[in-house]
């Protein structure tokens, strides 16, 4: 392998990595076009789908291959070479996304997971961002967000500009999120090793580590796909880099707004980074280069989070919210990647023994530090359920499994370059009889690294449709927002949504206006109305005061009084609800009207017990029009 060359100039890389990124996304938005203009078998029940996403995932890696050692073997090749090179590898990502991703997913509207559990909040939110512009929170009308709103924010403005709703926009933005961060760090990592074949590598292996362990959901996956860069570009900064104090301070900002936990922690890891460097050099610089870099991401995060902090700061009242009152069996354990079997764990074994016996460079010392950092967070997570929550550490794997992974491609890397190299025979010598020239030998060896490592990466690559088949199952077998579920069999309640979109707008309802109180979660992530409380309090928002409410809505079962029930509506210190979507039938006078309420059941797992609570028709019989509506009895307030 030729050896790293310098770097190119910074102005080049500069106007790289936005136009990696344009181009990965505008060449996932044009393949996802093409193939919903076609008509696939679903992906679980034909192997067609698969055969295709198979054949695709081999086109795109060989054709990446290809290019790399073409440019190794001719480095002196013309422009148009290089431009073609440069060209094949910056969008490798984005066609690798789009073989195991968009493929899969090719014969349904929805994305993976469908809008089931956790998928079903995103959706929401999402299509809370398409339907109006600015800051808001996906459920509590006149709240600012907590969750962190700038994937959804951006995702919202890509819905109106094309025309979809948020539901259906779910799907491309994840590609094309996807697409844009893998293409991107080929430019990174360009820059920060000196070679185009390492920086390919290094993006192509991550994206699809990311694919593997965190596609359903994109914005954490994204900034985990950064975090390796950002250990490397935090030691930089340390050290005096400013271009890498620039890109840090961007990568923290942007990313405080896309995913608060991996944010934390590629700051702590800066943080470290840091005060290893003040300590080492004896000098306060690195802690002062540190606040710079401190404050200049707060002010990007501000984007996002002023709202929810200046009200904080205000006095706004905030309960109920348990983000952090998860523990699943994942998180009760370690994550060790390099242990698991197949390409994947045989890349991160690579990295592991990369970054302790190269622990004095640079690169490895920062990559180090940064998977030293991530496995304390996971053992800090796991001591902290004694004080009754988590530093959900099991999201953490993620992030773990692409640091080790990069390191395992810059391992081998080291290894490759570490073989002898061929050199011209001393006087007086004279080559081997029958012995290959230098430069064929230098030949046959590129093409057989070549080949192995793209069989490795094909045999993984062509894995994680497989590993991916239960989200993209229930992408298919959901009904979506259109009532319809792509395996064509019968929908579910989901089918009566379009119906009870209508009857809430023909009795003078806005969605942006007004507040429903329903348990129809994956209504709420289909049609953009306001929602009186959150899925669960794991994802609600603390200015909503959802276990308050909960006591509210559970008080209010106990009325029958019209004039009391209305009464306890607008004295409930909320904006109430103006319309109810609950369970039963209207038509019979002995059938309950019922409502799930969630409670917060950890240490538990599942960490949520849904109870059903029941109203009084009585409170109903004044001031209310009443529809029915497949399961759901309609009660809007006059």
């Amino acid at each position: 392998m030729n050896a790293a060359r310098p770097p190119a100039p910074l102005s080049r890389t500069l106007a790289a990595i936005p136009a990696a990124a344009a181009g990965g996304a505008v060449a996932a938005l044009a393949a996802w076009l093409v193939l919903h203009a076609m008509s696939l078998p679903a992906f679980g029940g034909s192997p067609m789908t698969r055969a295709l996403a198979t054949a695709a995932v081999t086109v795109v890696l060989a054709a990446t291959a290809a290019a790399l050692l073409a440019a190794h073997l001719r480095p002196a090749m013309g422009r148009a070479g290089r431009a073609a090179v440069a060209l094949v590898t910056h969008l490798a990502p984005a066609g690798l996304v789009v073989a195991v991703l968009g493929i899969p997913l090719a014969s349904t509207r929805l994305y993976l997971d469908g809008v089931s559990v956790d998928q079903g909040f995103r959706t929401e939110y999402l299509t809370r961002m398409a339907a109006e512009p600015g800051l808001r929170d996906m459920s509590y009308i006149d709240v600012p967000p907590f969750y962190p709103a700038g994937w959804f924010r951006l995702g919202g403005w890509f819905a109106r500009a094309a025309g979809l709703p948020g539901w259906a926009a779910f799907q491309p933005w994840a590609l094309i999120t996807f697409a844009a961060a893998g293409c991107l760090l080929v430019p990174v990592w360009r820059r920060l090793t000196g070679s185009l074949a390492l920086g390919a590598a290094i993006a192509l292996s991550t994206t699809a580590v990311a694919l593997t362990v965190a596609a359903e959901e994109p914005y954490a996956a994204v900034v985990a796909m950064g975090a390796p860069a950002a250990a490397v570009l935090a030691r930089r900064a340390a050290y005096g880099g400013r271009a890498a104090a620039v890109a840090l301070t961007l990568f923290l900002g942007a990313s405080a707004t896309f995913y608060t936990l991996h944010t934390a922690v590629a700051a702590l890891v800066a943080v470290l980074a840091a005060a290893g460097a003040a300590i080492r050099l004896r000098r306060v610089a690195p802690l002062l280069r540190l606040a710079g870099i401190g404050a200049g991401s707060l002010l990007i995060a501000a984007s996002v989070w002023a709202p929810y902090v200046l009200a904080r700061l205000g006095g706004a009242p905030a309960s109920g919210a348990t983000a952090a009152h998860y523990l699943p069996e994942d998180g009760a354990q370690l994550p060790l990647p390099m242990l698991s079997a197949g390409v994947l764990g045989l890349l991160c074994l690579a990295g592991v023994a990369w970054l302790v016996l190269r622990a004095a460079e640079p690169t490895a010392r920062a990559l180090a530090l940064a998977t030293l950092t991530l496995y304390g967070w996971a053992l800090a997570s796991m001591l902290a359920t004694l004080t009754g929550r988590t530093l959900l550490g099991f999201r953490i794997a993620a992030p773990i499994t692409i640091t080790l992974a990069t390191a395992g491609v810059l391992g081998i890397a080291a290894a490759l370059s570490r073989l002898p190299r061929d050199t011209p025979a001393g006087a007086g010598e004279s080559p081997r009889p029958g012995a290959p020239a230098p430069r064929r030998r230098r030949t046959r060896v590129a093409t057989l690294v070549t080949v192995l490592a793209l069989a490795c990466a094909v045999a993984h690559a062509q894995s994680i449709p497989a590993r991916l088949h239960g989200p993209i199952d229930l992408a298919h077998t959901d009904t979506d927002g259109s009532g319809r579920r792509a395996d064509r069999f019968a929908p579910d309640a989901g089918a009566h949504y379009p119906e009870l979109d209508r009857v809430l707008r023909e009795a003078g309802l806005d969605p942006a206006e007004s507040v429903l109180l329903t348990d129809e979660r994956n209504f709420l992530a289909f049609y953009p109305w306001y929602s009186f409380q959150a899925m669960t309090s794991h994802y609600a928002n603390p200015l909503g005061e959802f276990d308050k409410r909960n006591a509210a809505i559970e008080s209010w079962t106990g009325l029958s009084d019209p004039g009391e029930f209305a009464a306890a509506l607008d004295r409930s210190g909320w904006r109430g609800p103006d319309a109810l979507i609950l369970r039963g039938d209207l038509s019979d006078p002995e059938a309950p009207l019922t409502l799930d309420l969630a409670e917060d059941i950890y240490p538990n797992n599942p960490n949520v017990l849904f109870r059903g609570v029941a109203f009084d028709r009585g409170a109903f019989a004044e001031g209310w029009s009443a529809t029915q509506v497949g399961p759901f009895a309609v009660l809007v307030r006059r």
